[in-house]
């Protein structure tokens, strides 16, 4: 009894930071429309405008219906990256307000602030790009109950590494302004060669790009969540290879998050 009594308590001291630090992030995102607006209008901007103006020119292997339902699983994924990783920005603005060095003093497990700021940033973006998942069968993309489950899990697993990986970059920054440089510097690279643009072709550098670029495997997951891994995509790995890759780096992601916050650095004063 007395070790079962213990290791419920070790959960509910887990538990319960992850679980406040969670609903903080809901909290403050539904307050600021600005960044719900944000989040969902400049992907949707790209997706109508990028994809009417190349419209039927623009051929993929597998892909029929032009460029607009290429985009489609990419813009998915802008939405997902943008985000998540923009979430992370509360790091920095916790810090500045003094609430961040609270939390660090207070006994709770760094794994709990780790897990809950990842956790919020997650469900937000896995949210909003499930929200515009709604639009697929105007672009005559499959929506029917096996598409949706195989999207949840991609959308969620993707969003989970995203954060994690937007946690180590916001950790040592102390200003928003660099924060949003470098994710500028970042991020845009990473989605381009992920896929989601143009497809990697055989022979080229962009093939060896695409390969070694974890957010090329969030976009197979989600592309694959549509076409099925009966369909010839050329490049595109499997469903399951994707998403193996995708929880591989949700993980690393999230321990080398956990390792920046036990060395301290700036969230630590």
């Amino acid at each position: 009894m007395g070790r079962g009594g213990g290791l419920m308590r070790s959960g509910g001291l887990l538990l319960l930071p992850v679980l406040a630090l969670w609903r903080r992030e809901m909290t403050r995102f539904l307050r600021q429309r600005n960044r719900i607006i944000g989040a969902l209008a400049t992907p949707l901007v790209f997706w109508l405008l990028i994809g009417s103006g190349l419209g039927e020119s623009f051929a993929a292997p597998g892909v029929e219906g032009g460029f607009m339902r290429y985009f489609f699983p990419g813009t998915v994924v802008l939405i997902l990256l943008f985000t998540a990783i923009f979430s992370t920005v509360s790091i920095i603005e916790d810090r500045r307000d003094g609430f961040l060095q609270g939390v660090l003093v207070a006994p709770v497990s760094r794994a709990a602030i780790v897990l809950g700021k990842c956790l919020g940033g997650m469900t937000l973006a896995a949210l909003q790009a499930a929200i515009f998942c709604l639009a697929a069968p105007w672009v005559g993309l499959p929506f029917d109950g096996v598409v949706v489950l195989r999207l949840l899990a991609a959308l969620l697993l993707g969003g989970l590494a995203l954060t994690a990986m937007g946690f180590i970059i916001a950790w040592p920054l102390e200003s928003t302004q660099g924060f949003h440089v470098l994710m500028n510097l970042v991020l845009i690279p990473l989605w381009l060669l992920s896929g989601a643009f143009f497809p990697a072709r055989a022979g080229a550098w962009t093939e060896w790009a695409v390969a070694l670029n974890p957010v090329a495997y969030v976009t197979a997951a989600v592309r694959r969540s549509f076409y099925g891994d009966g369909a010839d995509l050329g490049l595109v790995p499997s469903y399951g290879v994707a998403m193996t890759v995708t929880a591989v780096f949700a993980v690393a992601m999230f321990l080398l998050a956990l390792r920046a916050v036990r060395r301290g650095g700036p969230g630590s004063r």
